[in-house]
């Protein structure tokens, strides 16, 4: 959903600190790093009850997620190898944050409810799966209503309001299960034209 104009818009404002770190010599690979860093950081906090301050992690988790493709592009070293690094710490970065949640879950609420998390982060993962795997099939399966970034905006909403938390939980479960149904028809359509496509031609 933040794809399009808002992606641009985005794209127009991290452009210039993008080139400024470049100047400074800092890498895109580095602030991955850091990104990961927060990332464990937030996952701590999160886990012995600090929500605030694990939001405030989180928060910093963003930041150079938003600023690495920047960096990269203003000095020239954009690559596979970087956009493979980059999403391999955005899988682990989302199942430390939600790992981090069902570990304060179970601490001050016990039960079944530590599942929940990791349900979210299991449908989570069938998303970027699904896109991966259409990518390479030669289709195109981005969107939908909770992507990565809505995810986080989602998630930090709740990690503010400690009581709405697993409401917010619940909704994020929803939404991102509509979004991998709605990715997986998106393919399916685009692979059944193909199918008749090639079903015509002979």
């Amino acid at each position: 959903m933040f794809d399009g104009s808002f992606r641009n818009a985005v794209d127009r404002v991290v452009g210039p600190l993008g080139r400024g770190l470049s100047r400074l010599g800092i890498s895109a690979d580095f602030l991955t790093c850091i990104g990961l860093l927060m990332s464990v950081a937030a996952c701590v906090f999160i886990g012995q009850g600090q929500l605030r301050l694990g939001l405030t992690f989180l928060i910093l988790t963003a930041i150079p997620d938003l600023l690495d493709g920047a960096v990269a592009s203003a000095a020239g070293t954009s690559s596979k190898r970087g956009a493979f690094f980059d999403s391999t710490a955005d899988r682990v970065t989302d199942g430390l944050l939600l790992c981090g949640i069902g570990w304060h879950l179970a601490e001050s609420n016990g039960g079944k409810i530590v599942l929940l998390p990791m349900a979210v982060l299991a449908v989570s993962s069938l998303i970027s799966y699904e896109r991966a795997k259409a990518e390479l099939l030669g289709y195109q399966a981005k969107g939908g209503l909770m992507e990565r970034a809505e995810r986080m905006v989602v998630l930090g909403f709740g990690l503010c309001f400690k009581t709405i938390l697993v409401p917010v939980l619940w909704v994020m479960l929803a939404l991102t299960s509509a979004t991998a149904v709605q990715r997986f028809f998106k393919v399916w359509r685009q692979a059944s034209r193909d199918i008749h496509s090639s079903n015509r031609q002979d």
